[in-house]
């Protein structure tokens, strides 16, 4: 269907937003004392061919964002921050014709360009255009648009959501249904696309099949709920927090686990999804994997970190390690799945919300996600 929206396509103009920009990569903590995060008033040029406004209504604090600010992923600085967010198209550039001013729409962090390699692997692979201009700190395409004081800030993984308005490429949006709120549609995603997306496109768990996620933030309980939405049985949560285990037995688990007690007590698991970003996190997702088993990574380590894993199982026991990348997911066609088994009420989204915050919290929320106390912290725009 092709929108119109003449009116709404007006001349290329300069707001003033306010958001979070984050100075510089490593600073010690406390961040509430250090504050490398900076909420202030910056420049944003209105969107370009291709681009979309979006006012955002609720963003996520995700890890990714905290490996960003303590160094673990390398980026570009000064950057402004934020990627699982929802919000409203205000604005259409040139050549956008498949999506409406006054829609919702998902925000994802891996714009696709639909022509390389990594595109035509159906999810498989990442976006090689994509993954480059999320480097380089930039738009899909090349292009920024936030400034402050006339210097250039850098874009997060194409969107930037830690701020009042952005704009982004419109390969970076997925539409939802009005009936989806703001703080539900922000967690499609990327919690549910990455760790929903390692049950629903890799793993890909029978109803009988034994499950285990290892790692229960966001993203592993978003695994987690997936599992539970789609009818797998027996699921176990492993976690270090006993706080998250309780959360999760709340959410369907069948039991919920330490990490020491799960390898004590011998069982082994058809698939292991690993969430926690931790070699030995990832050690033990190998440990707990049955003979013919699957594990998959979701978890992003810190660079140049190792595992060690007796290779001779891998062979004599038929086992696979698989890594994946936002869930081996086409947002496009995946969030759509998790927005029904939302709306059908298997899909327990709400729970992945551990608080509410505004924007002017965030360097709280980095320490409180740092700790290990957050599943998703949601910030909420008026």
């Amino acid at each position: 269907m092709e929108y119109t929206n003449s009116a709404a396509r007006t001349a290329t103009r300069t707001r003033t937003i306010r958001g979070a920009v984050l100075e510089a990569t490593g600073a010690e903590r406390p961040y509430t004392d250090t504050l490398p995060i900076q909420v202030e008033d910056l420049e944003l040029e209105g969107p370009g061919k291709g681009e979309i406004l979006v006012r955002i209504e609720a963003a996520g604090v995700c890890h990714s964002d905290l490996s960003v600010v303590n160094g673990n992923r390398p980026r570009p600085t000064p950057m402004l921050l934020g990627h699982e967010a929802a919000g409203i198209v205000e604005e259409l550039g040139d050549e956008v014709t498949d999506i409406s001013v006054g829609q919702r729409v998902v925000m994802t962090f891996l714009p696709r360009c639909g022509q390389c390699a990594g595109c035509k692997s159906n999810g498989g692979t990442p976006c090689e255009q994509g993954s480059a201009s999320n480097t380089e700190g930039t738009l899909l395409g090349g292009s920024r648009r936030i400034s402050r004081n006339g210097q250039p800030i850098q874009h997060h993984v194409g969107v930037s959501a830690f701020a009042t308005y952005a704009v982004v490429s419109r390969r970076s949006v997925v539409p939802v249904g009005a009936d989806v709120p703001a703080h539900i549609a922000a967690l499609l995603g990327c919690a549910l696309l990455t760790g929903g997306g390692a049950v629903l496109n890799v793993a890909k768990p029978v109803p009988s099949a034994r499950v285990a996620i290892v790692g229960l933030g966001g993203v592993g309980m978003a695994a987690l709920i997936t599992a539970v939405a789609t009818g797998v049985e027996h699921v176990v949560g492993i976690d270090t927090m006993p706080a998250k285990l309780e959360a999760a037995r709340n959410l369907g688990a069948v039991d919920a686990l330490t990490t020491a007690a799960a390898l004590e007590c011998g069982e082994k698991f058809d698939a292991v999804i690993e969430a926690a970003g931790h070699p030995r996190a990832l050690e033990a997702a190998v440990a707990l994997t049955k003979p013919g088993g699957i594990t998959v990574t979701v978890g992003l380590p810190a660079p140049g970190q190792s595992v060690a894993i007796d290779p001779l199982t891998l062979t004599a026991e038929a086992r696979s390690i698989v890594g994946s990348y936002l869930g081996s997911a086409v947002p496009e066609h995946d969030i759509p799945i998790y927005e029904q088994l939302w709306r059908d009420g298997q899909l327990a989204v709400e729970g992945l919300v551990s608080e509410t915050i505004s924007l002017e919290e965030i360097n709280r929320a980095m320490d409180t996600l740092d700790d290990g106390h957050a599943l998703r912290q949601i910030i909420t725009f008026s």
